[in-house]
């Protein structure tokens, strides 16, 4: 777990802090330059940075032709931007990346909410798997309009079933692909899981 104290400093303080710790555990880095880049079924692996100028040039090499996710929060580097010179350097600061990935995190998470009709452990991990996908139900989550404040009764998730639901490796692959680019739109740069083996559940 990345450092609690910066957590609870950074985070969106609309998103409980027991959410905010388990969506950094299951799907973030302790490494604030750390960047994950994939297209299509491949994953590209360059050099780690070492300094924050040189994460922002590789993050700025990649980003609209594949998939790049940065630092503690692994916060979509292509997400609501047209062109790279539009790239927030906060992206490779902890406590930026913390606040920028946490207020995004909450809107997928009240998508999903809004979605099943109840705020669970067991949704909760569906959101992350949503946010290390890009994808719930069909479509690209990061781009879905925020459905607003959660209901009261639906609101609340009980912070000890944080730790009960775990991550099943076969909904939330460590290797997503990424959905075509629509042109150079940064934005097009989604991920795609196989929805499938959950069909087949239902």
């Amino acid at each position: 777990m990345f450092d609690a104290a910066i957590i609870q400093q950074c985070a969106d303080p609309s998103i409980e802090i027991a959410i905010v710790e388990r969506f950094i555990a299951e799907a973030g880095s302790k490494n604030p330059l750390a960047i994950n880049i994939s297209s299509g079924n491949r994953i590209i692996l360059p050099e780690p940075p070492q300094a924050p100028e040189a994460a922002m040039l590789l993050i700025e090499r990649f980003v609209g032709t594949a998939v790049v996710r940065v630092g503690i929060t692994q916060y979509p580097a292509g997400h609501g931007i047209v062109d790279a010179a539009d790239l927030n350097a906060g992206l490779v600061d902890p406590c930026d990346n913390i606040r920028m990935g946490t207020a995004l995190f909450g809107k997928v998470h009240r998508v999903v909410v809004y979605a099943r009709g109840e705020s669970s452990a067991t949704v909760l991990g569906e959101a992350i798997t949503a946010w290390r996908t890009g994808t719930f139900q069909g479509a690209y989550v990061f781009g879905e309009p925020d459905p607003g404040p959660l209901p009261v009764e639906v609101a609340a998730v009980r912070t000890g079933e944080m730790s009960e639901t775990i991550i099943d490796a076969e909904t939330a692959p460590d290797a997503p692909v990424a959905l075509p680019a629509g042109g150079n739109d940064v934005n097009a740069a989604g991920m795609r899981v196989d929805l499938s083996k959950l069909a087949e559940q239902i």
